[in-house]
């Protein structure tokens, strides 16, 4: 039996343990006895916190995209405009490649979205919240912003993918034309 908490602690592990769950196996293929295992709790009990499998979900998900929002915020510090853009591509490509967990559980809140609409308004308030949060953090135009982000979902994907891309390199067409064209196919 795990340690007595109170239940803001215990809530707490639950998400943790649900961010780590949620990212391995989905919202589909996390059980939430999964979950309750990992923490050392009784699946009754983990329902006192969360009433259903969605409201963990949605809190993993809060979780994930709050974890990117604070790491934008602090890679900016005091910069504006294109400087502060730099900052967050280089703090985003860190997340990429030191958080795997954060980049899988994006992965499986964007795949989740598709069919369940629940998670799918979640994912709308929170993206567009983090849209925002670009905006006020650099001050550049939205079209800067939709550059960003794009760089952003094309780093999720190279990563998933496993593309070797250089450390501390920044993205470019012309080594992913070269990378592309000297692929290797399945």
């Amino acid at each position: 039996m795990s340690p007595r908490m109170s239940a803001d602690e215990r809530r707490e592990q639950v998400i943790e343990a649900a961010v780590a769950e949620f990212s391995r196996t989905g919202f589909e293929g996390t059980t939430t006895a999964a979950i309750a295992k990992r923490v050392g709790v009784s699946q009754p009990y983990l329902f006192r916190l969360f009433p259903t499998k969605h409201a963990l979900f949605t809190a993993a998900a809060d979780r994930c995209f709050g974890a990117i929002e604070q790491r934008m915020r602090d890679a900016v510090g005091g910069r504006h405009g294109r400087a502060a853009i730099e900052a967050m591509i280089d703090a985003y490509q860190e997340i990429l490649t030191k958080e795997q967990t954060l980049l899988r559980l994006q992965l499986q809140i964007y795949a989740a979205a598709v069919d369940d609409a629940e998670i799918r308004a979640v994912g709308h308030v929170r993206f567009a919240a983090l849209w925002r949060l670009f905006g006020e953090l650099s001050g550049v135009d939205p079209d800067e912003i939709m550059q960003f982000v794009a760089r952003g979902m094309l780093g999720n994907v190279l990563q998933a993918f496993a593309v070797p891309f250089p450390p501390g390199r920044r993205l470019d067409g012309r080594w992913l034309a070269d990378w592309a064209r000297d692929a290797e196919r399945p």
